[in-house]
């Protein structure tokens, strides 16, 4: 099996930020990590704030982690960890609970990828059978971690949208925006007067 070639190329993402572009690239050297930057301090900054990682442990704890989960064949690949490291960036972490789940929903899509590609590759019906069982479980941890980090995003505000509404004879209805914290339910002011039960 062959893989495409790869070459340099600018980001096609119109509405692509430059402090993404502007962060260096991960390379891979004799089982070493190279942040190529001409200052290795910058370098290091750089792309950690792009991570959102903290420091420079937690940057360098990440980017051995996302090389762990690189591996074709147990060698670490520079085109998978480049691919991991980009799309890590455009996620765009904010603090370290993002970064460390952005990493892990960037590992699940590689492993769902390669569970893909053997389920493609196979006749076996056992085989096809355990792999989908497999590619169906990484893709339900994906939507998992990708409500959990819309969640944690939004500060765990959820929208409720309700579309209907019927009202019976005698009945009364409340219209206005509402907040439920624990077991109260406040209504904006102004907007209407609280029903009570």
């Amino acid at each position: 099996m062959t893989s495409p070639t790869h070459t340099e190329m600018m980001p096609v993402a119109a509405g692509t930020p430059a402090a993404i572009i502007a962060t260096p690239k991960v390379k891979l050297r004799r089982s070493r990590l190279v942040i190529e930057h001409p200052d290795t301090r910058a370098g290091e900054k750089l792309l950690a704030d792009a991570l959102g990682a903290v420091d420079r442990d937690a940057l360098h704890g990440l980017l051995s982690q996302l090389v762990k989960a690189s591996a074709v064949a147990r060698k670490p690949d520079q085109g998978n960890l480049s691919f991991m490291v980009s799309m890590l960036k455009s996620m765009t972490p904010k603090d370290s609970l993002e970064a460390m789940l952005a990493t892990q929903m960037v590992s699940i899509h590689i492993a769902s990828m390669r569970c893909a590609c053997r389920l493609a590759c196979t006749d076996d019906v056992p085989q096809q059978e355990s792999l989908t069982r497999t590619l169906t479980r990484l893709a339900r941890t994906y939507a998992a971690q990708m409500e959990a980090l819309n969640r944690h995003r939004s500060s765990g505000a959820c929208a409720i949208t309700v579309q209907n509404l019927s009202v019976q004879d005698g009945g009364k209805a409340v219209v206005g925006h509402f907040t439920q914290h624990a077991n109260v339910i406040a209504a904006q002011p102004g907007l209407a007067d609280a029903v009570t039960a």
